[in-house]
């Protein structure tokens, strides 16, 4: 892990280009037009330290069916995007049709004998109520009504678990995300458990980085911090800090909105934690040149203005941290406005 900075103060002194003709522009005049000088001095930058790990979607499941039948269609493609309980795939479920009118055959028998029953329960407590019918026989009306209320029960709960089985032949996504994965085709046979759908929900991503105890006390739940995704910067909302299984590091969960889904899940993430403050060297970024794969800057030596390579750190803000290549006190041009 690397220290990185973040600006807490930058004292670097700009003032108005005053210099003489240097060695690599025409004309003072030019120069006074173009830009202004900044002297290098030393800043009290916040110190970062970084964690590494992986950025995961924030939601993710492999669907499977409990029903066991041939794939009728699938509905979607990878990369399609789909609703929270929008159909994905289909399942033959003729079986499960014949069970439901078996069932549904049997509710009405189950119906039609309680009704029986409760009507042989009312005639037999009239009788005996007259005196017409034994006690006997009133006890064994009301145990037949018994019998027909709980065998209607039974029946009507044989329906509902045909119901719920023949829900799992339309298979459905959890939640709205994206078709990572299509396990299965047309003629696929599914069995209760194999994979046949994978989505994940990419529209927020979980960094899950490790970091030493020291630096992960920095960390606590609510907390922003900065980040990267596969170079991208974002902003990261710590979800939670626990002890690593392995022991001796902490892992931490952080959050990243990723609308549009712009950021890839499985990529490279690192999330900075702060650190304290040290000293650094800053100048503003539109002092620095390029030319190829170096890095300078203008700086003003006397009366002349060489270009001098240096080796630069982080950006922070609207300056560049130098790691080499300039002293506190140098002076240097700096493009007046945004550009470069």
């Amino acid at each position: 892990m690397t220290a990185r900075p973040a600006l807490l103060l930058a004292t670097i002194a700009v003032t108005a280009c005053s210099a003489p003709p240097s060695k690599q522009r025409p004309s003072a005049g030019s120069e006074q037009s173009q830009f202004v000088i900044a002297v290098v001095r030393d800043s009290v930058i916040a110190s970062t330290q970084d964690a590494n790990g992986v950025a995961a979607p924030f939601q993710q499941a492999v669907i499977s069916t409990k029903l066991m039948g041939t794939v009728i269609e699938v509905l979607v493609r990878e990369g399609d995007h789909v609703s929270v309980a929008q159909a994905l795939l289909r399942i033959d479920a003729r079986d499960v049709d014949a069970k439901g009118a078996q069932v549904a055959a049997s509710v009405a028998a189950a119906e039609a004998t309680q009704a029986s029953a409760q009507l042989q329960l009312r005639r037999m407590r009239a009788l005996y109520t007259d005196s017409a019918a034994t006690r006997a026989m009133l006890d064994a009306a009301e145990t037949g009504a018994a019998q027909a209320n709980a065998g209607l029960r039974a029946a009507h709960a044989a329906a509902a678990e045909v119901a719920a089985v023949k829900d799992y032949a339309i298979v459905r996504a959890p939640f709205a995300g994206i078709v990572t994965k299509r396990f299965a085709d047309a003629g696929f046979f599914a069995a209760p458990g194999v994979p046949l759908i994978q989505v994940q929900d990419v529209s927020r991503l979980r960094l899950t980085v490790t970091a030493p105890p020291d630096a992960a006390r920095a960390a606590h739940r609510g907390a922003t911090l900065h980040a990267e995704v596969d170079g991208h910067p974002v902003e990261a909302i710590v979800e939670g800090v626990v002890p690593s299984p392995a022991g001796g590091v902490y892992v931490i969960n952080a959050i990243v909105s990723n609308p549009g889904g712009l950021l890839s899940a499985g990529a490279a993430a690192l999330v900075r934690l702060p650190a304290g403050t040290r000293h650094a060297l800053l100048i503003p970024d539109n002092a620095v040149i390029h030319n190829g794969d170096l890095t300078g800057v203008r700086v003003r030596v006397g009366t002349n203005v060489d270009v001098r390579w240096v080796k630069v750190g982080d950006r922070i803000g609207a300056f560049i941290e130098i790691l080499s290549g300039l002293r506190v006190g140098e002076a240097v041009l700096v493009v007046r406005g945004a550009g470069k």
